[in-house]
Formats: C-alpha cells, sequence, structure tokens
C-alpha cells in the first residue's frame, strides 16, 4: 500500500482524538460516522489533567478550558441539607499543570474536536456506515455504505473500531463483551434552575432511597442533573418525562426547574472486551469498554486508548518499529480497563444501592469520612492522582524498563514547573522519542542522543524535581505519549543501545 491509511469507525471523543493525533503524526486518515450530525447533548461531562496533558501535545488545551467550567467546590447535601464543603481548586497542584476539575459537555467537546480535524484538513464522512470487512496480509478490506445507500469499498492499512458499545467491528470480529448491566434506571437532564446549588460547583444530594448529582455547566443557571428513577412501571420508561423523575431530592433542595433543556433515561453497563485487538483490527473506547459514570472517566479512558494507539501505528508505517509494537496497544490498556470497571464498580455500588445499611452509610457515614479525607495531604493528592488519571501507567508493559529515583519505566513523566510559564512538558509537543535528563549530561551520552538521532533535554536541576521522584543526572528515555520507557539511574549509553535494539525500535523519523 503505496499511501498506507487508517480507517476510524465512530467520530465520537476516541475516534476523534485518534484521527487528529495519526494526522499530527503525517498518517492519513478516513473517519466515517453513521449518524447524520454530532451529538446535540452533554453526555460525558469531565475531561481530566491527563486529557488536557494530552491536547497540550497537538495544541488545543487552552480552548478546552476556556469553553469549559472549572469546579471549585464539591458540596454534600443530606435530605436538602448541605452537611459539607470540599475544596477542590489547585487539589493537584505541583503534580500537573492541569490541577483542577474541569466541566466540558461532550457535545461542545465533539464540536471543538471536529473544528480542530477540519484544520487538519480531515473532514467527518457523515451518514457513512461500516458494513462489512475483511483482513489481510497487508491490510483490511472494508464495504461501506454511503448517503445514499450505495456502497464504497475502502482499503486500509489498519481499522480502529470507535464505534460505541453496540461495536460493529468488535461484532465482527466476534470478540466477547463480558459484564453486565446494574438494575434500576438513571435519568439525566440539562436544565435552567435557580437555588442555593445552582451555584457553579458540584453537589450531591444524597437520600435514604435516592440521589442527585448536579454538575454546574458554562452559562448562568444551566445545569447538569443526575439521578435515579425509582419503581418504575414496566414498560413505562418511553413515556417518561423530567416531571416523573424528580423525586425527594430537588423537592428537599428547593431547586426551581425553569426550563429543561434536554432529558433521557439510561441503563448503567459495565463491560471490557476479551481482546482489543484482532490483527490489523483494533477497538478503543466504548466499544473496548463501559463501565459506570463514577468519577468521571469512560471518555477519557477512550481518549487515552486513542493516544495509546496512534503513536504506535505512527512508528509502525514510518518504519521506526516493527509491527509487533503494536503487540504492546492490549496489555497496556485493557489492564487499565479492567481495574477501572472494578473500582467504579464498587463505587457506583455504594451509591445506588437500596436497603437500610447502605442508605445509613449514604447519609452519614459518608459526608462525615471524604471531608476528613480532604484535609490530608497524601489523600488529596492520592484521590487526584487517582480521578485525574496521572497516575495510571504502563509498569507491566514490555516497553517499560528500568527505575530512576521513584521514577519507574511505565510512569508518566512527572510534570516540573522551571518557573516564567515554562516546563518540562513544552519538548513533548514534537509527538518524538526523545531523552530528558536533570543534571549535568555527560559527554557520552550527548554522543549517543546525536547517533541514535534522539532529541535530548537537559534541565539544570532542581530541588522540586527530587521532590516529584526524579534523580539528578538520571536518564529518562520518554514515549511519544508522555511515558517514561527507560529510565536509567546510571544514564549509561550502553543501556540506551539495548533497549532500542532489543525492542527493535530505531525512532528517528520526526513526525509529518
Amino acid at each position: 500500500m503505496t499511501d498506507p491509511l487508517v480507517l476510524i469507525t465512530g467520530a465520537g471523543p476516541t475516534g476523534l482524538v485518534l484521527a487528529i493525533w495519526l494526522t499530527k503524526l503525517g498518517v492519513k486518515v478516513r473517519i466515517i460516522d453513521k449518524t447524520a450530525e454530532p451529538g446535540t447533548t452533554s453526555r460525558a461531562l469531565a475531561v481530566q489533567a491527563r486529557t488536557l496533558e494530552f491536547y497540550h501535545q497537538v495544541g488545543f488545551d487552552d480552548a478546552v478550558i476556556a469553553g469549559g467550567n472549572k469546579i471549585q467546590h464539591l458540596n454534600f447535601w443530606v435530605k436538602g441539607r448541605r452537611r459539607a464543603r470540599v475544596p477542590l481548586q489547585d487539589t493537584g497542584k505541583g503534580l500537573t499543570p492541569y490541577a483542577f476539575a474541569l466541566i466540558f459537555p461532550q457535545d461542545a467537546h465533539e464540536k471543538l474536536l471536529i473544528e480542530e480535524l477540519g484544520k487538519l484538513g480531515v473532514r467527518v464522512e457523515r451518514q457513512t456506515e461500516l458494513v462489512r470487512f475483511t483482513q489481510h496480509d497487508r491490510g483490511v478490506t472494508a464495504t461501506l455504505r454511503r448517503p445514499d445507500a450505495s456502497e464504497d469499498v475502502c482499503e486500509a492499512v489498519y481499522l480502529a473500531g470507535c464505534d460505541g458499545a453496540s461495536s460493529t467491528v468488535r461484532g465482527q470480529l466476534g470478540v466477547g463483551f463480558p459484564g453486565g448491566t446494574y438494575t434500576g434506571l438513571f435519568y439525566v437532564a440539562d436544565v435552567e434552575a435557580t437555588g442555593e446549588p445552582v451555584d457553579g460547583d458540584l453537589n450531591v444530594d444524597i437520600e435514604d432511597a435516592d440521589f442527585i448529582l448536579l454538575f454546574g455547566l458554562k452559562g448562568q443557571g444551566h445545569v447538569r442533573l443526575v439521578g435515579t428513577v425509582r419503581d418504575l412501571p414496566e414498560g413505562e420508561r418511553s413515556k417518561l418525562a423530567f416531571d416523573d423523575v424528580k423525586g425527594k431530592a430537588i423537592e428537599h433542595l428547593k431547586l426551581n426547574i425553569e426550563e429543561v433543556n434536554w432529558f433521557s433515561t439510561y441503563r448503567v453497563h459495565h463491560r471490557v472486551a476479551d481482546r482489543f485487538r484482532d490483527r490489523r483490527a483494533f477497538l478503543l473506547g466504548d466499544a473496548a469498554h463501559v463501565h459506570s459514570p463514577v468519577g468521571g472517566q469512560g471518555m477519557n479512558t477512550g481518549i487515552g486508548d486513542a493516544v495509546n494507539l496512534a503513536w504506535k501505528i505512527a512508528a509502525v508505517l514510518k518504519e521506526s518499529a516493527s509491527e509487533s509494537l503494536l503487540d504492546t496497544y492490549e496489555p497496556e490498556r485493557i489492564r487499565f480497563a479492567r481495574r477501572l470497571v472494578a473500582t467504579t464498580d464498587r463505587g457506583f455500588t455504594l451509591v445506588t444501592r437500596r436497603g437500610g445499611l447502605a442508605g445509613m452509610v449514604r447519609t452519614r457515614i459518608v459526608p462525615l469520612v471524604v471531608p476528613l479525607l480532604f484535609r490530608l495531604g497524601a489523600m488529596r493528592r492520592l484521590l487526584f492522582r487517582t480521578v485525574s488519571q496521572t497516575q495510571v501507567n504502563y509498569r507491566g508493559s514490555s516497553l517499560s524498563a528500568g527505575t530512576a529515583g521513584r521514577v519507574r519505566g511505565g510512569d508518566r513523566l512527572p510534570w516540573i514547573d522551571l518557573g516564567s510559564g515554562v516546563d518540562n512538558f513544552a519538548p513533548l509537543t514534537s509527538l518524538e522519542w526523545q531523552v530528558h535528563v536533570y543534571g549535568e549530561v555527560r559527554r557520552d551520552m550527548r554522543e549517543a542522543c546525536a547517533e541514535l538521532r534522539l532529541s535530548l533535554h537537559p534541565f539544570a536541576w532542581q530541588r522540586t524535581m527530587q521532590r516529584a521522584g526524579l534523580q539528578e543526572g538520571a536518564l529518562y528515555l520518554v514515549r511519544p505519549d508522555g511515558y517514561v520507557a527507560l529510565a536509567d539511574s546510571r544514564a549509561d549509553p550502553v543501556r540506551l543501545r539495548q533497549y532500542l535494539v532489543g525492542r527493535d525500535l530505531t525512532p528517528r523519523s520526526v513526525p509529518g
């Protein structure tokens, strides 16, 4: 294939981010979606710090922040009475340049991603559907159905299934999707409202047999509500209106709902695909894993899938890595997806379980314990790292090796604020393999990097680097996605060469 193309099915955030990264890396893409237009409702809301770090690498983190709403506090209410107020601003200070909680509705998010992709000369092909595909030694032959119902044959070197929980790609591959569906029905509504909890923050009201989440959106009085539908008669779901589901929580909070802009009900699933790859076809985002909305992790996890796969495909197509590099996508991402499903399952069960004991835990214990936990600096940082996904690592990957300081191969590169608006993440915008040394660089290391055509980035040693876990004078070989591949306390050029040769990597190609 003289001009290799990657076919992406599904133009949600996962597919769009994959298309953006691949295009930035010089790979031709074709992205299709069977819907007539982008989503017009604010489904996923939270944009985590790790996602913003990925967006910084491709140049539109500021636009996302400008369009979103920074959440300053988490307020706990019990039966309409405020019981606790937990500050969220700067919870992750010193860990990332994005040390805050950001709400940016998915409809606006997708619109921005489509605009960014358009700037790169790529458009989403709407009302275009994958009908079937076959794989062969050199690629994938896919049959697509156009808007006029005619069929088009597309030859691609790889196929990326970003087509949601009912994925056509996963179905045709015959990949299992084990898991289940939680009992109970939930609702989501975007409303304009007044009342004390309409303050731009995140508010949680807990009742004996009910709960409601209120997310402050951009714009005066605009709120996203998420709650439970209790005691629904069989077959009544399609007839429900917002007035049917308001429940005690809204009454107790004294919310005055002035306008309902969007309302829907849904069931929550928890599933992880048995495999994320079948030869030249890959599964990403909801096609690979779905879980409860606890912690705002779903969309961000799909975006993490996209970034992980994008640089690996580009490296293979640019001949700076062998095909075996793609074998690392599934183990790196499936391990995190399985752990995430297990974690959010426990949290979701706590929030939604019915019964006297569960109600007592929600209404009495949680509002007391959570503020106490947030008063502990170590706990605040742990919670932030977990929710922000800055703690996600690939330590068990075949691409990860060595330890230097507290940083191990597979860890996200620690962020260092160098002052005057400069940080050590700036070189990551090159989207290429690079070597970081914090402290003095030995001559033989400079020579090795020049020979290997690896960008070398030395940083004058500061005490903040040690606090972040870095070791003075050590070598950190950093992947295009900002994760440390090799951490070597001795900064040994021989070990650097051995690492690259042993994994059949020659990362000499510059993106584009």
